[in-house]
């Protein structure tokens, strides 16, 4: 009986805490990945014999791997297009798509909560360089700003990505300065 109970305890666990790994590389499935060039092709199987579904032609474009066969990975992107990727084709790097159905025009800040610095449009291709809890900063052209992490396709809202390791004494003085301008 108490061998029985661990088993199930453990599988308990597994199902609720436990993340899904692709088969072929181990990695967290799903997880979000970009485009390595301007000219990609999705397929509807994984297999260059496959037809193509469509192209896609631009790099840097983010798209979420959620199976993976031998060399391919099956992706969905930003409009739920579901196909097929050679793994060549793809990059670890982070890049999101400023996204959302409230606005076409959405506010950049210096810090989160920060002095407002800027605009940027919807479907703007930004690379995510670090994310907290509500907010990501974001690298557009040669400009980094902090945007609220709603606005990004390409991060998972309860994703913390890349945190500085002096993390909690920043937040601490973005408080203290959020205090003073108000």
């Amino acid at each position: 009986m108490k061998n029985i109970l661990t088993i199930l305890i453990i599988f308990f666990c597994y199902n609720v805490y436990g993340q899904s790994t692709g088969d072929v590389t181990g990695l967290k499935l799903p997880r979000f990945v970009s485009t390595k060039s301007d000219d990609i092709n999705l397929r509807i199987g994984p297999s260059k014999n496959y037809p193509i579904k469509l192209n896609y032609t631009k790099k840097n474009l983010p798209l979420e791997i959620i199976d993976e066969h031998d060399q391919w990975r099956q992706i969905k992107d930003f409009h739920n297009n579901v196909g097929w990727i050679h793994k060549n084709l793809l990059k670890g790097n982070r890049y999101g798509i400023i996204s959302t159905k409230k606005t076409n025009d959405f506010n950049l800040y210096k810090y989160p909560h920060g002095k407002k610095i800027g605009l940027i449009k919807n479907n703007n291709i930004v690379e995510i360089k670090r994310c907290l809890k509500d907010w990501c900063l974001i690298k557009y052209n040669s400009h980094k700003a902090w945007i609220l992490k709603s606005e990004i396709w390409g991060i998972y809202s309860s994703e913390i990505y890349n945190p500085s390791f002096f993390q909690p004494v920043i937040e601490v003085y973005w408080k203290l300065k959020k205090m003073k301008i108000r």
